[in-house]
């Protein structure tokens, strides 16, 4: 069985703090500044009047390894109004003081991108394989989501040296083919290899009852060989996860006239705008919204 590394565009002892050497110094630049920037600069959100809880008490309530996810694009303004519901309802993630934390990730596909269309296509039977280094909790996970029954999303991870990010060993790559035959009862045929990376800063809110969660995502930065894309900044990715994709915070944000934006992978999204793809119809919401749509052709079925 192979190991699989970064490709030698991207050597994975040249990364320094996560950010991929081949970017320009401008662009490094801006993604260093990203993840050093604090919430409270770039966020309308109240963190402080949340009450905290910590990563032990998240991972015994709420850790949502079964669930149904909604993914929602939107203006950061547009949450607004509802701050002070979700203080009443929801507590947040706080490590060594900190209340949002930059996520790392690296995502494994084969050459002709089956995780990408698998989910293109919508088919029932479909996983994402990536790498995850959380930063600031010195913590490193290569994970497998696979879409289960009724549509749940199951996530299978395990426990990476921190110094190995980027690389998906032997023993990484047994268990989440294991895990891919277990729940589908055949086996994960791609070779898989580096295919882009992203970071972005995340605050995590935990429901006070229920073991709900909802993430909000900012400064997104898509990397891979070829460059770099952006989102603005006044745009965030929330996320949903509860047992059956009608939580508290999805009819929270259903009362502000915010709904699912279909296909928002964040993983899907970033092929399409760092035009690995060319096939993306079904992502166009999500592209428009965080408007990011390709300008080299038109989306082709």
């Amino acid at each position: 069985m192979n190991t699989f590394t970064c490709p030698p565009a991207l050597p994975r002892h040249q990364l320094a703090d996560g950010v991929p050497f081949l970017l320009s110094p401008s662009d490094a630049a801006v993604v260093t500044e990203r993840a050093q920037t604090p919430v409270a600069n770039s966020m309308t959100c109240p963190e402080q009047q949340f009450r905290a809880i910590g990563l032990e008490r998240l991972n015994a309530t709420a850790s949502m390894l079964i669930r149904r996810d909604n993914k929602y694009v939107v203006h950061e303004d547009r949450l607004a109004p509802a701050w002070e519901e979700l203080i009443g309802q929801f507590d947040i993630l706080e490590i060594d003081g900190k209340r949002d934390f930059i996520y790392d990730t690296c995502y494994f596909d084969d050459p002709g991108h089956t995780s990408y269309f698998d989910h293109h296509r919508g088919r029932r039977q479909r996983c994402k394989i990536r790498m995850r280094n959380y930063v600031d909790a010195h913590l490193c996970f290569a994970e497998i989501k696979l879409k289960g029954k009724r549509g749940q999303t199951e996530k299978r991870r395990i426990a990476c040296p921190v110094d190995q990010y980027g690389v998906l060993g032997e023993r990484a790559q047994s268990q989440i083919r294991s895990a891919y035959r277990d729940l589908y009862a055949r086996d994960l045929t791609q070779a898989l290899e580096p295919i882009c990376w992203m970071r972005y800063r995340r605050t995590t809110l935990v429901a006070k009852e229920g073991g709900e969660r909802m993430t909000i995502d900012r400064g997104m930065v898509f990397m891979d060989a070829s460059g770099t894309c952006r989102i603005d900044d006044d745009l965030v990715i929330v996320e949903t996860k509860s047992g059956n994709a009608n939580g508290i915070a999805d009819k929270i944000l259903r009362r502000l006239h915010q709904h699912p934006t279909n296909s928002a992978s964040k993983y899907c999204v970033s092929l399409a705008a760092l035009r690995q793809v060319s096939k993306y119809n079904k992502l166009l919401p999500a592209l428009r919204k965080l408007a990011v749509v390709p300008t080299h052709a038109t989306p082709t079925a």
